[in-house]
């Protein structure tokens, strides 16, 4: 498999986050999705000495990076830096670690981070050759290649339709059956793309919905997602903000029906009646911002 140039980290819909995360000096904001600082060191430079940041991952390598990345600009910044704090967690767990009313906005990017799809050994992408991983928390939980090989015909057809939006499920479902043993990316979308030839008119590698389809379930992302939808609107001021960046439908409808109710049942107004999308110029820089859906809400 030809091995594709890692692209650059750019945080996506940068400024319409900040614009609906109304970043204010001296409050107390987080950042769910901390990945490699994009958007938690921006967020930074807007909040000043006496602001807090809480920032959230479960990916040890990220986090690790992350800090290295906000070190720099606590050095650009001196004084003016806030106080960071770092929760190596998932960010379904937040209201475990953040008290009820006390923050001023929550911000989440729900896309996979540039590490985890650039580096081969993490095995998210079928553009480099590396194992089946694609766990977020490298810590602990089942990996891609043992949904790959353990689990059975139906119901991995199930999961690819379901969570790939994958028309050529039982094909692709059955081909992996068949073809198991499979230890690495490049088997596996090797195995999808003889089962699953490019359609008239698709614009996508065969293997991309199905690799969703299976990193979705290896980290719960839909589960994880509700989990914050359910507990974050708990953990905001009056007047605070939920901003959340979808990538794809399962996601943006997830969000979209969670604001919708919480307008209907008057704790909050909608501040997006329709999705924040990139413009041409951000989608030309950053091919990654194409599918980006930016959603918020204020507490009222």
């Amino acid at each position: 498999m030809e091995q594709a140039k890692p692209m650059p980290h750019v945080p996506v819909l940068l400024e319409d986050a900040l614009e609906y995360l109304d970043v204010r000096p001296g409050g107390v904001y987080v950042d769910a999705t901390l990945g490699l600082a994009g958007h938690s060191s921006a967020i930074a430079r807007r909040l000043g000495g006496a602001g807090r940041l809480i920032c959230f991952d479960r990916d040890p390598e990220a986090m690790a990076k992350a800090k290295a990345r906000m070190d720099e600009v606590g050095a650009e910044l001196g004084q003016e830096m806030p106080t960071v704090e770092y929760v190596a967690r998932a960010f379904s767990e937040a209201s475990d670690v953040i008290p009820a009313g006390s923050v001023d906005g929550l911000l989440a990017d729900f896309g996979v981070s540039s590490l985890q799809l650039d580096e081969a050994h993490r095995g998210f992408s079928f553009r480099f050759d590396g194992p089946l991983d694609m766990r977020m928390d490298t810590r602990s939980g089942e990996t891609a290649e043992q949904v790959v090989n353990q689990v059975d015909e139906n119901e991995l057809a199930n999961l690819i339709y379901e969570f790939g939006e994958e028309r050529r499920s039982r094909a692709i479902a059955r081909a992996i059956v068949r073809a198991r043993p499979i230890s690495t990316t490049a088997e596996l979308a090797r195995v999808i793309s003889t089962a699953a030839h490019s359609m008239k008119g698709e614009k996508i590698h065969p293997a991309t919905k199905t690799f969703q389809a299976i990193r979705i379930r290896v980290n719960d992302e839909l589960g994880e997602i509700q989990a914050l939808l359910k507990n974050a609107g708990s953990l905001l001021k009056l007047g605070g903000r939920l901003v959340l960046i979808s990538f794809h439908s399962l996601e943006d409808r997830l969000v979209k029906d969670a604001f919708r109710d919480a307008a209907k049942a008057g704790g909050f107004e909608v501040l997006t009646k329709k999705p924040v999308v990139a413009g041409e110029q951000e989608q030309m820089r950053n091919p990654r911002s194409r599918s980006a859906k930016l959603r918020a809400v204020r507490k009222i």
